[in-house]
């Protein structure tokens, strides 16, 4: 019996040895394209190419290191909890043929094993934009100092409603653009009334309303299509209002930043809203390494729950969503254990979750404010809410699904009107 085990194993060993080693022609570039190459080409986030085998080569051995270590693809949900349909991670089987590639030496291969090529449209990850919403004008960034968030008014002169299904923000400079949030003002909304088209605007106290949370760009954020039957309402005589939030660093310079909007081509069932639990009464006190805080919401009515995404800033530890229904059970949605700054990431459950009337989602985040924390711009500093990066905020945002026809008033009988604009930082 001992003989024929270790005769088995020693001829796995040599089928092991005689395997061919993964090629990037064959087997490397269908990963590269699955996983990589939406952020990894020309004119996106990341800063190098890996559309092809002379891009991708010099970047081999960062390539094993990232994989090894799970740095990338950036995907932080705990796989304990929920499943996700945009899940970035790469399976084990993946790893394994990324890593022995690079110790085989990365060989290419043979050319005519290459996969098509992805068909990227130049400038958007959505596709081609039935409509392209562009800043009138330039915005002067200077090189130095705090620069206050920019509010600014784009009139869309729609007259009739229109459903989207697919949206997305390109910065103009993305050395410069910390995030834009692309805001809804319904018409007859005093939000910003003030504001004249195209000149920024900052909003004095109390001068807010009804807006929705069209759409949003920050470091690592990935546009998230929705699917066929869903799309956000903009309504005939609506504007939109960009917030605009730039870092300077040491250079001066210019943004003209656009949001691409694919109209819905066939009949809209559900309309999708996005809120947040969310709050900003909390002090995290100097040097304290695990600051919690918490923040709830409550439906008004049944409710499919379709995106979550956590928000906090530099201190920001790790951040939970939970359900809590009627009966009293709780189930963890979305559990992210090391929260990154630098990767605002969207997670879409795979499958839908609902809401009866009286459940709860409930947020917990904790904070590190300690001298351990790499990222701590001052940890004898005493931190409350704020719009700058070196202060915190605390957003469990999450998109949800109504019927088309109904109110969305209807969902949140408590409040007397729509949510008021968030923030993202």
């Amino acid at each position: 019996m001992i003989l024929k085990t270790t005769v088995l194993l020693l001829a796995a060993a040599a089928l092991a040895m005689a395997a061919p080693a993964p090629t990037f022609s064959k087997e490397v570039a269908p990963i590269l394209q699955r996983r990589c190459q939406s952020c990894h080409r020309p004119g996106e986030a990341a800063p190098f190419s890996l559309l092809n085998y002379k891009s991708a080569r010099p970047w081999a051995a960062s390539i094993k290191e990232a994989v090894k270590v799970r740095r990338m693809p950036p995907w932080f949900a705990d796989p304990h909890y929920g499943k996700f349909s945009n899940d970035r991670s790469l399976t084990q089987a993946e790893m394994d043929t990324l890593i022995a590639w690079v110790n085989a030496g990365a060989p290419e291969g043979d050319p005519k094993d290459l996969p098509a090529p992805v068909q990227f449209v130049e400038g958007w990850n959505i596709g081609k934009p039935d409509l392209v919403v562009t800043m009138p004008q330039k915005y002067d960034i200077p090189a130095t100092g705090t620069i206050d968030y920019k509010y600014l008014l784009i009139p869309l002169n729609f007259t009739e409603d229109k459903w989207i299904q697919a949206v997305e923000v390109r910065p103009g400079n993305r050395e410069l653009v910390h995030h834009v949030i692309a805001y809804v003002r319904p018409r007859g909304s005093n939000w910003m009334k003030g504001a004249q088209p195209g000149i920024p605007y900052q909003p004095g106290k109390g001068d807010n309303g009804p807006s929705e949370n069209l759409v949003g760009y920050a470091p690592g954020t990935a546009p998230d299509p929705l699917p066929e039957g869903q799309a956000k309402l903009i309504q005939a005589g609506s504007d939109i209002i960009l917030q605009l939030h730039y870092t300077a660093n040491g250079k001066p310079g210019t943004d003209q930043s656009s949001v691409g909007m694919i109209f819905a081509k066939g009949p809209v069932k559900e309309r999708v809203f996005t809120i947040a639990a969310t709050t900003n009464k909390f002090v995290i006190p100097p040097g304290d390494p695990n600051y919690e805080v918490r923040s709830s919401f409550e439906f008004g009515a049944d409710t499919k729950v379709t995106m979550l995404a956590p928000h906090m800033h530099l201190r920001g530890k790790d951040f939970q969503f939970t359900a809590v229904y009627p009966t009293g059970e709780r189930q963890v949605l979305l559990n992210v254990p090391k929260y990154d700054f630098a990767w605002q990431l969207l997670y879409t459950p795979a499958q839908e979750l609902i809401m009866p009337k009286g459940s709860r989602i409930e947020c917990v985040a904790h904070y590190d404010n300690s001298p351990n924390n790499p990222n701590n711009p001052d940890p004898k500093a005493e931190v409350r809410y704020g719009d700058q990066s070196w202060e915190e905020m605390m957003f469990g945002f999450f998109n949800v699904t109504i019927d088309a026809s109904k109110d969305l008033r209807s969902i949140m009988p408590q409040r007397k009107s729509e949510p008021k604009p968030g923030a993202l930082e």
